[in-house]
């Protein structure tokens, strides 16, 4: 096995406390019986055509939220935009889950600005599980001191797998955890485009991109 079915294996055997892992766990409400293999397969054949193709810049937001990332298994990736994320990188994919399909604001303006951009951009979070609060698997919560150092060591792992040029944190808490990992080298970082984030994350995207 090559470092993708790895790094993934690895995800799919954590657990954490009120925790949802897409790589592992089944939703009871919204997945397809296979959903855990096919966001196993979605992530594995993205960093697989991330390291074929190279990648310039990697975008890192802090944890999946309970409409995008738990549901696909891609960072800022909703049932909505799963469709560009499958044409983007050129692989075959089918959505996990059931019913109708459940946008995300956050993944909405993420893939509004990605159309907008040729260079290779990977997706990710500091830490890949969803967490949650208590007795509530579709709600939201911060991550905890032991989630926080699991989730810089992974996303130590993928920089030095990707090797990209450029590290773009999305949020405060996300270029606090960049900088722990990555020392020395370079970290833009921007807005989160959610509680009113949206204007300035596009106008810092389009300024670095041009």
């Amino acid at each position: 096995m090559g470092f993708a079915e790895d790094f993934v294996g690895g995800l799919a055997g954590l657990q954490f406390k009120d925790a949802f892992n897409p790589y592992a766990d089944l939703c009871p409400v919204y997945d397809l019986p296979d959903a855990p293999a096919l966001r196993r397969g979605a992530l594995t054949a993205t960093i697989n055509q991330a390291q074929r193709q190279g990648v310039h810049s990697l975008w890192i937001g802090l944890a999946p939220g309970h409409r995008g990332a738990r549901r696909t298994g891609l960072a800022f990736t909703d049932d909505i935009t799963l469709p560009r994320h499958s044409a983007r990188w050129g692989i075959e994919l089918e959505r996990p889950t059931k019913g109708k399909a459940i946008s995300e604001s956050t993944a909405k303006t993420v893939w509004e600005e990605l159309s907008r951009i040729e260079e290779t951009v990977f997706l990710w979070n500091i830490f890949p599980l969803h967490p949650h609060e208590p007795d509530n698997p579709f709600s939201n919560r911060d991550l905890c001191p032991h989630e926080r150092s699991t989730g810089r060591a992974l996303l130590a792992e993928l920089i030095s797998a990707l090797n990209p040029m450029r590290l773009v944190a999305v949020g405060n808490e996300a270029d606090n955890a960049v900088r722990k990992v990555a020392p020395g080298r370079e970290v833009v970082k921007v807005r989160h485009p959610s509680y009113g984030g949206k204007t300035k994350f596009s106008e810092a995207i389009r300024r670095l991109y041009r």
